[in-house]
């Protein structure tokens, strides 16, 4: 279990560099008080990870007619970041993913296309993340 939560941070962290091309660059929240400790980096961009898959999960969903997420792998990997998935519903991680999303929409068949190749069945970033939809 170890070793697969190590693997997905390692892929995670390869995907981000692999779609740095087409992704917004995002900078940190000001701190709102200054006595709070500075985040962790490490923490930090796990976060942003897991932000950016939910981003590029929800521009699957709703714009690659041939792909779906498999949430059940998305969980797996979210969970290895150790980030809580609840946190990917509000705040500013949900507005990053937000932010994703509507960058990766700016050239629809491309991103369906790397969407695929990086984390489809046969990906090289997260295989399954992506998978075929299915036929109703």
């Amino acid at each position: 279990m170890k070793i697969l939560s190590t693997a997905c941070l390692f892929a995670v962290i390869v995907a981000t560099s692999a779609w740095a091309q087409t992704t917004p660059e995002v900078s940190p929240p000001a701190a709102a008080a200054p006595e709070g400790p500075a985040p962790d980096a490490k923490v930090e961009r796990q976060r942003n990870s897991a932000a950016k898959l939910a981003g590029l999960l929800y521009f699957v969903q709703n714009a690659c007619p041939d792909l779906q997420p498999d949430y059940n792998r998305f969980k797996e990997v979210v969970a290895g970041l150790g980030v809580p998935l609840n946190d990917l519903s509000a705040g500013d991680l949900l507005l990053r993913s937000r932010t994703y999303t509507e960058t990766y929409t700016k050239d629809t068949p491309a991103n369906c296309s790397k969407a695929d190749a990086n984390f489809g069945p046969a990906g090289t970033t997260i295989p399954g993340l992506v998978v075929k939809r299915a036929v109703p």
